[in-house]
């Protein structure tokens, strides 16, 4: 049975240094309920019998404004990792606010303890198929900072993401920019002499740290997956982390 890869620190820490040396709640919430709107409308409905018509007409206008902005006053409200979990059916949400990062996994995977990897979630029945996070501490402040997409994708599954043993291949680098936050995704194929691994991944740098996620999915199960696999990897994201937040 195929397990992931976890390669001890220091060869984390010796692929940044390479890459390095080449370049490479408010209060103002609502929700929105039958309730809430009951409330408006007979809060309408209690206007005194001596009210003119037009501030009737204009009381009314106010109402369906205040019922309008409800849905949209919850939205602006909801924390990143809530909303990505109400949007994506099927899936459930990680926020790790100690080390600042959170990320969306499909419903039904469980979470397992892998030595080198800060949090790991898998299949139980296709143990190919998991998302893991790991981090290293680095002084640079952008990914840029290590090279293009193509230079840093391709360092990191050579040194890190794959063994040595394995044929691995680049498929598809890019950057892409989060809020002003500059991240790099890619795909790539990983071929053993029994199995082949088709995955994602994701690197970029914030509070001091390297992040890495990679999930992916036997070949067999690629066209499957993708769709799924790709969400997980869209949905990584990084905050400014809180040292003081218990471990997630």
């Amino acid at each position: 049975m195929a397990s992931l890869q976890n390669p001890p620190s220091i060869h984390r820490t010796l692929f940044l240094n390479t890459l390095a040396q080449t370049k490479l709640q408010s209060p103002l919430f609502l929700p929105s309920s039958r309730r809430s709107n009951s409330i408006l409308v007979r809060a309408e409905h209690s206007s005194t019998a001596t009210t003119s018509s037009s501030q009737e007409k204009s009381g009314r206008r106010q109402a369906l404004v205040a019922v309008a902005l409800v849905p949209c006053i919850s939205l602006l409200n909801a924390t990143p990792a809530s909303f990505a979990a109400e949007s994506k059916k099927g899936f459930q949400a990680v926020s790790d606010k100690k080390d600042g990062y959170s990320f969306l996994y499909p419903f039904g995977w469980q979470e397992v303890v892998i030595d080198g990897q800060d949090k790991v979630f898998k299949d139980v029945i296709e143990p190919l198929e998991s998302v893991s996070v790991n981090m290293i501490g680095t002084s640079k402040e952008d990914i840029r900072d290590l090279g293009s997409p193509q230079q840093v994708a391709e360092a990191l599954i050579k040194r890190v993401l794959a063994p040595s043993t394995q044929k691995t291949k680049l498929v598809e680098a890019k950057e892409q920019d989060v809020d002003g936050k500059a991240y790099y995704t890619f795909e790539f194929v990983a071929q053993a002499p029994n199995f082949t691994r088709h995955a994602l991944g994701a690197v970029t740098i914030g509070n001091g740290k390297f992040y890495t996620l990679t999930t992916g999915a036997n070949e067999r199960r690629w066209e499957k997956m993708k769709d799924k696999l790709n969400t997980v990897v869209d949905s990584f994201k990084i905050f400014t982390a809180d040292p003081s937040a218990p471990p997630a």
